[in-house]
């Protein structure tokens, strides 16, 4: 069985952010006390397997939709994987404006598919 592209575009951004989402901010929490670089080069290492699912999630995504749809739809999924990150992992409190940020997003992919939705 074979993924439609957009789905197997969706699963691997969606790992891809986990990934990147870890090597951003994780540190923060886990590595404070020790030196930037060691931090850097821990982040790194973690964003390389996010480069290899990301890549091919682009390549495969770009096949159905274009540049401005897939921009939106991975900031989409980095919200989607960074709100949840920043309330369990980071103790973050959650606030409005997450919803509102959310919001936002909503209008952008609404303005990057209404012509493919509409017709």
């Amino acid at each position: 069985m074979q993924l439609h592209p957009y789905l197997l575009t969706i699963l691997l951004l969606t790992c891809s952010n986990v990934f990147m989402t870890f090597a951003w901010y994780a540190h923060l929490r886990n590595l404070a006390d020790k030196p930037w670089i060691i931090a850097a080069l821990i982040s790194w290492g973690i964003a390389l397997f996010e480069y290899l699912l990301q890549v091919p999630a682009n390549r495969i995504g770009h096949e159905v939709m274009n540049i401005g749809q897939l921009k939106i739809l991975q900031e989409v999924i980095t919200l989607s994987v960074f709100v949840p990150f920043a309330i369990f992992y980071m103790k973050e409190k959650p606030t409005l404006d997450y919803l509102w940020a959310g919001l936002c997003l909503l209008g952008a992919v609404f303005f990057m598919f209404r012509k493919k939705w509409l017709g």
